[in-house]
């Protein structure tokens, strides 16, 4: 009685049809709130063996309500901005809350998600000068630590998929140019790439699709999303103006907000219910650019 209580709460909150997400703008109020009688999932800390650092790293793991060890799952890489960790989403975007939510509401598939630590190297933490030379360049190294190192863990852990098509990459600010150099330069590892509010650590578009029929052959999805008011806008636009003139299939989600978490939920909110489902790309223009439709043509 309880779980049908709470259903026809949230139902209520959220008006969806089985195909909502397309029409949706944005996340609905009380979307990252915490329902107590609902289907949960965990959230633990491992710890693995980096041979790219010389050291052992940590990272969290979210495994969906209702997970079983018997079964695969695909896998979705989250990463955190430059003055944060591997505690930075968990701590501030509460994504096992938003997420636990949307499975309650049967609205994502079933996948992993790993939120690692995208400082490689040995005091990876976000202590002292955060944007000192050495602090910039680990961000850059864990574009190794995360192929030969996290991704080889989490697979022999965890029984999930190994292939593209089951592996996503997605970040915000920093951890967002991190998910389009790494997603965009190894479209061999990743069919799923989102930057949210990407930093200028982001490649010039040219070097990261120097072959745009690429990743218009091999990428399920590419979402660019930015706040209205964010500085950084023009890091985001620049990757969606690339890509409109290339013709490649992508996602230009702009938002209301600026450089934050109240952004960066509503973007996990917002992409995670587009994961490892069938895409058509003829849909991508009902998203929205401030409340009217996107398209990669305009």
């Amino acid at each position: 009685m309880k779980y049908l209580q709470i259903f026809f709460f949230v139902f209520l909150l959220t008006p969806f049809a089985s195909n909502a997400q397309l029409s949706e703008k944005q996340a609905p109020q009380r979307f990252d709130s915490f329902l107590e009688n609902i289907p949960h999932g965990t959230i633990d800390t491992v710890t693995y063996s980096s041979a790219t650092v010389g050291t052992n790293r940590n990272a969290l793991v979210y495994t969906p309500p209702g997970y079983k060890k018997n079964k695969k799952y695909p896998v979705l890489y989250l990463l955190h901005g430059i003055g944060g960790d591997e505690k930075e989403w968990f701590k501030n975007g509460q994504p096992q809350i938003i997420l636990d939510n949307l499975y309650f509401q049967k609205k994502l598939s079933p996948m992993i998600v790993v939120l690692p630590n995208g400082r490689a190297m040995k005091d990876d933490r976000a202590i002292g000068n955060i944007y000192g030379s050495d602090k910039v360049q680990a961000f850059a190294t864990f574009e190794k630590d995360l192929l030969n190192d996290l991704i080889p863990f989490v697979e022999k852990k965890y029984k999930v998929f190994t292939d593209r098509e089951n592996r996503a990459i997605a970040g915000l600010s920093m951890g967002g140019g991190q998910s389009l150099n790494i997603g965009l330069g190894n479209l061999d590892k990743f069919a799923w790439v989102a930057g949210f509010s990407s930093a200028p650590n982001t490649r010039n578009p040219e070097e990261l699709l120097p072959k745009p029929e690429e990743a218009t052959k091999n990428l399920k999805l590419l979402w660019i999303s930015c706040g209205d008011q964010d500085n950084l806008m023009r890091i985001s636009a620049r990757m969606h103006d690339y890509l409109r003139n290339n013709k490649v299939p992508h996602i230009f989600y702009v938002e209301p907000g600026g450089h934050d978490f109240k952004v960066w939920k509503n973007d996990l909110y917002m992409f995670s219910q587009l994961l490892f489902k069938p895409v058509n790309t003829a849909l991508f223009s009902q998203y929205t650019v401030l409340g009217s439709s996107a398209s990669i043509t305009d």
